[in-house]
């Protein structure tokens, strides 16, 4: 899938502005509601300075003003509540904002092309996800209300104010022009420095994940001091950044306090002199400086709302870079793609052609360097194919490429002789089941990770492969059996118990080609021997593709492929081989076909296969 373009983000406070209501569509009845809330109760509070004015000219004059005052505490109260009622709708509006935002960014992260996890870090994804829209909640929540109803307010608050005194108006206009050139000179160093704050914040989780999920590693090696540090360095840049925006910001609030303490200075001086030259009554001065005092609320909220829009934009930019990252295809009309049962796969091994095949296949995850050069071979139904060949020859980039994790750059990849891009991905997906060399264990329970491609499955399925993967041990060990938790990466179980896991997994699908990649490396020899008998009976329900180092896996073998160099040496059955094929009588006389910890060549072997 090509990504639209991220164009250069413009940084005018009107195009952050802009941006920000965008994110509010869908809910902008709420916003509506609570701008007139909040209004209905910003007019309730313009109109208390005049009650208030009436008070005073009335005790003045000594009328009684007990009913007016009774009407300044109902206007009180009413002000507070539809406050309260307005500020609810607002911040529930910046959750359901923040929900859609995480679900479009979940959804996006979890389909992203598998060359893009090559390029992003997790920690960083997932900070884009939590921290980043975190901040944008109290952005849509609070600024773009507090913006427009503070600008209203201050609009109305200055026309009662030019009402009552025209010059005095004028003292107080100067000194806030003062204070806002000094906050729009503030404004992009805020958002400059919220971005640096925000990317540093996301490096802390892509270091902190980097370490965690390394933890045995790092203690066995004695790191934790260096992996602090690491971090740590990441800490202090966010901190910097951080501060940084907080000196910005402080400058900006002592600028409004200043400008409205020295007008509220100026009114009280100039206002007092033209009171006692009775150019005012003591009713207007009370009530111009109410309004003066009630002005700071409404231009704060303002000030304040702007440079968060700025900071908040830092947070949106990352997410939209990520809302933009290269994705794969979602199905069409999102439908789920069905396993097939164990019934469907034997009608698609009726045809003739073969369930997987491989013709003259390039690939690289670098263009410029091929790891696949030409590789051609078909995987027959009902048979076990073997990839064999040194380290780096290109045998896990196969099962990659056969899972649509990746596209070829030329060649073709058939399932029962259709083309793999006549295919979506998940028909592909749903023909096979994976059991890679990084064996996946969620956190959960024993069942749960065991039925996660059937979820519906039945119990007896279940029992089944508990059966066919050996798994009746770990059953019995779990307190719950199979509603035992496994911890997180089942840290719970063995190397060799997470393998069979993932394998009882993979079998319980039922799927049409089964890929291992090295299903015996964290094997004992019991264990081994049980698989190998497994994987004869898997073999007759589905065609079965493996990539093995040791020679006791893949010499039973229906069909074992060579790989040299990211082309395809030979192929043949292990007999076939010893005699034909000079890398596999290296292979096979070096036992470089099994991990380097596993027992050492018999002498009779080394005798009778040498090296070449």
């Amino acid at each position: 899938m090509t990504p639209s373009p991220v164009k250069s983000p413009d940084r005018s406070t009107r195009a952050a502005v802009a941006t920000m209501y965008r994110l509010t569509a869908g809910h902008r009845a709420a916003v509506t509601a609570a701008t007139v809330l909040t209004l209905v109760g910003s007019a309730l509070g313009l109109a208390q300075p005049l009650v208030a004015k009436q008070i005073v000219d009335a005790s003045g004059r000594g009328q009684a003003f007990w009913p007016v005052l009774l009407l300044l505490a109902v206007l009180f109260v009413t002000e507070a509540a539809t406050g309260a009622i307005g500020r609810f709708v607002l911040e529930r509006m910046g959750e359901g904002v923040v929900r859609q935002l995480r679900h479009g960014l979940v959804a996006r992260l979890l389909r992203l092309d598998m060359r893009e996890y090559d390029r992003q870090r997790t920690g960083d994804l997932i900070s884009r996800v939590t921290t980043d829209t975190t901040l944008l909640r109290e952005v849509v929540s609070q600024a773009l209300v507090d913006l427009v109803t503070g600008a209203l307010v201050a609009f109305g608050a200055i026309v009662l104010m030019m009402w009552i005194d025209p010059l005095l108006l004028a003292m107080v206009a100067l000194t806030v022009a003062v204070a806002a050139a000094v906050v729009v000179s503030l404004l992009k160093g805020i958002r400059a420095a919220s971005e640096h704050m925000q990317r540093s914040v996301g490096a802390i989780a892509a270091d902190l994940e980097r370490a965690l999920g390394a933890l045995p590693m790092v203690r066995v090696h004695r790191a934790e001091d260096r992996e602090a540090q690491r971090i740590g360095e990441r800490v202090e840049s966010a901190h910097d950044a951080g501060v940084r925006a907080a000196k910005l910001a402080s400058v900006m609030s002592p600028a409004v306090e200043l400008a409205v303490q020295g007008s509220f200075l100026l009114v009280l001086v100039i206002g007092g002199l033209r009171v006692t030259g009775d150019a005012n009554s003591l009713g207007d001065l009370v009530a111009f400086l109410l309004y003066a005092s009630y002005l700071v609320l409404p231009l704060s909220s303002v000030f304040r709302a702007v440079g968060l829009i700025q900071r908040g934009m830092g947070a949106y930019q990352r997410i939209e870079e990520a809302l933009h990252l290269p994705a794969e295809p979602a199905p069409p009309g999102r439908r789920t793609v069905q396993v097939r049962t164990c019934e469907a796969a034997r009608q698609a091994t009726a045809c003739q052609e073969p369930a997987l095949a491989l013709r003259d296949l390039t690939f690289g995850y670098d263009p410029e360097r091929p790891v696949l050069r030409g590789v051609t071979f078909t995987v027959p139904h009902r048979r076990q194919t073997a990839l064999v060949g040194r380290s780096g020859a290109g045998k896990s980039t196969i099962f990659a490429l056969v899972a649509r994790f990746y596209e070829p750059d030329s060649g073709a990849l058939l399932f029962h002789g259709r083309p793999a891009t006549e295919l979506t991905r998940a028909e592909c997906r749903a023909r096979i089941a994976v059991v890679d060399q990084n064996t996946h264990v969620v956190h959960g329970t024993l069942r749960d990770n065991i039925t996660y491609a059937v979820p519906d499955a039945t119990e007896a399925d279940v029992r089944r492969v508990v059966e066919l993967a050996r798994l009746d041990d770990v059953v019995r060990r779990l307190h719950g059996g199979l509603s035992g938790m496994l911890g997180e990466r089942g840290n719970t179980l063995s190397g060799g118990e997470r393998q069979r896991v993932a394998l009882a997994r993979a079998l319980l699908a039922r799927p049409e080609l089964l890929l291992l990649d090295e299903p015996t490396s964290h094997l004992d020899a019991i264990n081994e021997a049980a698989l190998t008998t497994v994987m004869k009976d898997v073999a007759q329900e589905c065609a079965l593709l493996v990539i093995a180092h040791r020679l006791s896996t893949v010499q039973h073998a229906d069909q074992i492929v060579v790989l040299d160099r990211g082309r395809t040496s030979a192929s043949g059955r292990h007999e076939e081989l010893l005699t034909g094929s000079s890398l596999y009588r290296e292979l096979a006389a070096g036992q470089v076909l099994r991990p380097a910890a596993a027992r050492p060549v018999p002498e009779r072997a080394a005798r009778t296969h040498p090296r070449t």
